[in-house]
């Protein structure tokens, strides 16, 4: 089990996930750590969206997660160079509500990512209307 597994609260369900792209391994870090480096990363980094929020964890050692509930999502940015939407892979900027500004490169379908944010907000911001 991972670490998203690990943080599920009662209810909670993963809607989407992706990882790494693996044009990580193309990089002279890569070459230079025998492909250890970006094996690491590729192995820890955990992306996902649930039912009730965005999920992100990486690092194995020294470790970066971000958890922001769908409600508090201002939005999901996406950039990517022509390499990148050739390969689909880009770079992830979670903005929240009260400052949260966090960048992620290298993430395979980072336009689906977006995509299962948007859908998952939408959905639960239509089950708190009918909830009224």
């Amino acid at each position: 089990m991972g670490y998203v597994e690990d943080n599920l609260g009662a209810g909670e369900r993963v809607t989407w996930r992706t990882k790494l792209h693996w044009t990580v391994f193309v990089s002279l870090k890569a070459l230079l750590t025998l492909f250890v480096a970006p094996l690491v990363a590729r192995a820890t980094s955990e992306f996902a969206v649930t039912n009730r929020r965005v999920i992100i964890k990486v690092g194995l050692v020294s470790r970066k997660t971000v958890e922001l509930k769908l409600d508090k999502v201002e939005s999901i940015g996406v950039e990517q160079s022509i390499p990148g939407r050739i390969l689909g892979y880009g770079t992830i900027v979670v903005r929240g509500t009260g400052g949260t500004n966090e960048a992620f490169r290298g993430i395979a379908r980072p336009l689906d990512f977006r995509r299962a944010v948007n859908e998952a907000t939408e959905a639960l911001s239509g089950h708190a209307a009918r909830a009224m």
